[in-house]
């Protein structure tokens, strides 16, 4: 039985929409180094294939990859787990913000020491090519911001979620996650969101905004003794 886009989505960013943001060896893909730490193997990784994401990360680089639980070979150990829970959207009340306003370059300094203030998960200088962003000023100070990251065939991840502590209470991370969902449909694609299992109030939050847990999944964080330097790296699949 085929399995869902959404069980790998990262493969399925890379190897789909996100394609022209990959570097790959073989059937290993990654992230530039710069935009977001995952990477991916195919659902039936071989040993080859293994090999390829270890030359990939390059030497002393761990690889992260979230997903199906990986099986690597002998030479890799799992240093980190981290349980997510993958929601989609179930009937949300996606809608525009009047006072939501696009996130550019320009800006990126703002959005690297919000990010550096709240922690919403990996947010480097290059993310905002990842898709969207939106966020709300306040005495010209931004402070909150909503946007997207993985790109899988008819599907958008909502991601960067956050609000300075001292805006909080005003629902202003809620009304930019709507915002950017509402932009996600009207492309026809259909948002979905990845939390810590651990984060029981951002859970309730969602299920309450109208958002269906799909699926359980992790993070992985391993290891590999064979790491090799990252040398025939592409940006172009079709180079590889």
């Amino acid at each position: 039985m085929p399995t869902h886009v959404l069980d790998n989505s990262i493969h399925s960013a890379l190897s789909g929409p996100h394609a022209h943001l990959a570097q790959r060896r073989g059937n290993a893909l990654r992230y530039p180094a710069d935009m977001s730490p995952f990477m991916a193997l195919p659902e039936r990784p071989r040993a080859a294939d293994w090999a390829d994401i270890a030359a990939l990360a390059g030497p002393g680089t761990q690889v992260t990859l979230s997903g199906p639980r990986p099986e690597p070979p002998d030479g890799w150990e799992t240093v980190r787990v981290v349980p997510l829970l993958q929601f989609v959207d179930d009937g949300i009340a996606a809608a525009p913000d009047e006072e939501a306003v696009p996130l550019r370059r320009a800006d990126v300094p703002e959005m690297l020491a919000l990010a550096e203030r709240t922690r919403p998960g990996p947010f480097l200088p290059r993310t905002i090519e990842l898709g969207a962003y939106l966020g709300v000023r306040r005495e010209g100070r931004l402070v909150a911001m909503a946007g997207e990251r993985l790109h899988a065939p008819g599907w958008t991840e909502i991601s960067g979620v956050c609000t300075d502590p001292g805006w909080r209470g005003q629902r202003l991370g809620t009304r930019l996650l709507l915002a950017i969902a509402a932009g996600i449909r009207e492309r026809g694609e259909t948002p979905f969101l990845h939390v810590l299992e651990s984060n029981t109030n951002a859970i309730r939050l969602y299920e309450a905004l109208g958002f269906r847990l799909r699926l359980r999944t992790a993070n992985y964080v391993l290891t590999s003794s064979s790491a090799m330097p990252a040398d025939g790296l592409t940006s172009d699949p079709q180079e590889a």
